[in-house]
């Protein structure tokens, strides 16, 4: 029977040293692998934590780094504390930088967003809070926004107006804003599986939101991760089975403004739109920060057009359900 791992709130690591089996969760004694299991939150959700390495108390280090590690890029990148440097930069429009991984984040994202014709674009936060407000009223009717409003909205939308270097971030525009939340999971996901990796870690499977694998399993065989449409879900529609790879899965119905279920959080960032033409979108790509951002890109795009792109990004490749159930793997 496949073990696979599905889109659940919950976020984890299985990880082995060099040389020692992985242990799954009955956990069976072995004087050859030693375990350190942590549980607690990270991301806002469930976490454990299950390192198998020689050194119980080089292992436990590790675990403290990590979740300091996990909570430092939080400060940096999180929408939802008032005290990181995305939260500021938001409110006062520009901020000074020290933090050299928000640098290395928007570059991929300009990357993404130049390869997607700016489909992906983080500065869409706008027409999300257009939305948002929308339906938190209790006013607000079941056909949406306004046009009115989500032009306006639209008008501070364009990644092509964040001005960005070393040591400053800012906007071009007033009342431009920018969420990072169809990307910053991935980029922590890499993180943590390059702090594994560093500490000898050579069989990991690294899940912060966003899987992404080191090498195979201790018994050489793939890692299997499920792909559902909803994360609570514990009946995947398919199995992948991958290895030195990265999977993220992108679905409109992970979050909705309305009770209908009508308007999903994936939004167009041209058209102010919010299309539920897939099921899900998952991507395989070589690192979670690409396949993260592609994933969001692609729930905006047809099926050629997603063919289009992936023709000229080697390495990376996609696995979409569409709305009628037809599942394409390009």
């Amino acid at each position: 029977m496949v073990r696979a791992v599905t889109r659940r709130r919950a976020i984890g690591i299985l990880a082995a040293a060099a040389g020692l089996p992985l242990l799954y969760s009955s956990f069976p004694a072995k004087a050859n692998a030693p375990v350190v299991v942590w549980t607690g939150q990270a991301l806002g959700a469930r976490a454990k934590l299950v390192l198998h390495h020689g050194n119980m108390a080089k292992a436990r280090r590790l675990i403290d780094e990590i979740v300091l590690e996990v909570a430092r890029l939080e400060g940096i990148f999180s929408l939802y504390r008032d005290d990181s440097i995305l939260a500021e930069l938001n409110r006062v429009g520009g901020v000074a930088v020290s933090s050299p991984e928000m640098v290395s984040l928007l570059d991929q994202c300009l990357r993404v967003w130049k390869r997607t014709g700016g489909l992906f674009d983080p500065t869409v936060q706008p027409v999300w809070e257009v939305y948002r407000d929308h339906f938190a009223s209790g006013h607000g009717d079941e056909f949406g926004p306004s046009q009115t409003k989500l032009d306006r909205a639209l008008g501070k939308v364009g990644f092509e107006a964040v001005r960005y270097g070393p040591d400053r971030i800012a906007f071009a525009e007033r009342g431009m804003a920018m969420t990072l939340n169809g990307v910053a999971q991935g980029f922590i996901t890499d993180r943590v599986a390059y702090m594994l990796r560093n500490e000898g870690f050579d069989s990991c499977l690294v899940n912060m939101g966003e899987e992404r694998a080191v090498g195979a399993q201790s018994d050489g065989t793939p890692w299997h991760v499920g792909l559902a449409t909803t994360e609570d879900s514990l009946d995947p529609d398919a199995v992948l089975s991958i290895v030195n790879r990265a999977v993220a899965t992108s679905s409109p119905t992970g979050f909705v403004f309305d009770e209908d279920g009508k308007f999903g959080h994936i939004l167009h960032p041209k058209t102010g739109s919010a299309p539920m033409a897939y099921r899900r979108v998952t991507v395989i790509a070589d690192d979670a920060t690409t396949a993260d951002a592609l994933s969001t890109a692609f729930n905006l795009m047809d099926v050629n057009s997603i063919r289009s792109v992936l023709e000229d990004w080697p390495g990376a490749s996609a696995d979409l359900v569409e709305r009628t159930g037809a599942r394409h793997r390009i």
